[in-house]
């Protein structure tokens, strides 16, 4: 999707770094075969390696997608210990050695957290340079709305994923439209199943992720994804349309009275490659009741982290 221009666009040319363990390092040269016999005009260089600095060396985009899964057996509190530490180890090198501008985004669960303890490690790199992946979730909220309506993907927009990308996020439609026969109405008009609405919608949305790795076809799984990673970096870059936000997970400022100095999912716009968060939303209780579960639940999750690290 890069190198076809999906992320950036069809006028700008990509280099692309590609870091992983010396154990893939075969899997690594053959991707870059891959890649390189494929002719993409847009697609100028490969590197591939499994030296951190030479990966991170005047990168502008960093996509961080390594880490451990479920699948490989290990509890929340090994998982967790793994995965920071994946990020601990990264950070203070993408902090030296990456361009000043590089713009971060972190794939691999707990998404969060590790977004998180990547900013602790790498104090430089502006808090506002590093985000982590809630557009997934989103795209599944959207998609969820346009199957139930029968309507384009395309006719759905401004749903929000509240917190962390886990099963504790909150999708929330209270402000989310449908556009139908030209006339731009809200999803709770379109949907008049509001059992549904607030059951299986929303477990559909907390658990797909999850549901997907589970599976043994989790590589054929991993398109939405990848699509959603796109997403978050195209529009982060050149801007969301007018009338419409995405849902990025981003440091914290205060806003709708979440704790300051974490990592969590908010409504966003963004131009001239900077994201803002959108205010003056109306909260109703529920809507409230679950964001405040949600940055519980992250700052217990940062507080394992950080005793998994000492």
């Amino acid at each position: 999707m890069i190198a076809r221009g999906i992320m950036l666009g069809p006028d700008q040319p990509v280099i692309l770094h590609l870091l992983d363990i010396e154990q893939k390092i075969d899997d690594l040269n053959l991707l870059r075969m891959e890649l390189l016999g494929s002719a993409f005009p847009l697609l100028k260089q490969v590197v591939a390696t499994i030296d951190n600095v030479e990966a991170c060396k005047d990168v502008n985009i960093a996509i961080m997608i390594a880490g451990y899964s479920r699948k490989d057996g290990l509890d929340t509190k090994d998982l967790m210990s793994k995965n920071v530490s994946i990020y601990k180890d990264v950070a203070s090198v993408l902090e030296q050695h990456a361009a000043a501008d590089c713009k971060v985004l972190v794939v691999t669960n707990p998404a969060n957290t590790n977004a998180l303890i990547l900013k602790d490690f790498a104090p430089s790199i502006p808090e506002k340079n590093i985000t982590c992946l809630t557009r997934l979730d989103h795209n599944i909220a959207l998609s969820l709305i346009a199957e139930k309506v029968k309507v384009p993907v395309s006719d759905v927009k401004n749903v929000i994923i509240w917190g962390n990308h886990d099963a504790k996020q909150y999708p929330d439609i209270n402000h989310a439209t449908v556009t139908i026969k030209n006339e731009e109405k809200p999803v709770k008009e379109c949907i008049s199943d509001d059992h549904w609405l607030k059951t299986e919608f929303i477990t559909n949305v907390q658990q797909r992720g999850a549901a997907f790795n589970r599976s043994q076809k989790a590589k054929k799984c991993a398109l939405s994804c990848a699509s959603a990673a796109c997403d978050h970096i195209h529009d982060w870059v050149y801007g969301t349309p007018k009338g419409k936000w995405v849902s990025m997970g981003v440091y914290s400022d205060g806003s709708y009275g979440i704790p300051k100095d974490i990592i969590y999912s908010f409504p966003v716009k963004c131009e001239k490659g900077k994201w803002s968060i959108v205010q003056g939303l109306t909260i109703d209780a529920l809507t409230r009741e679950k964001m405040d579960v949600a940055a519980k639940d992250l700052k217990e999750e940062i507080s394992m982290a950080k005793s998994c690290l000492d």
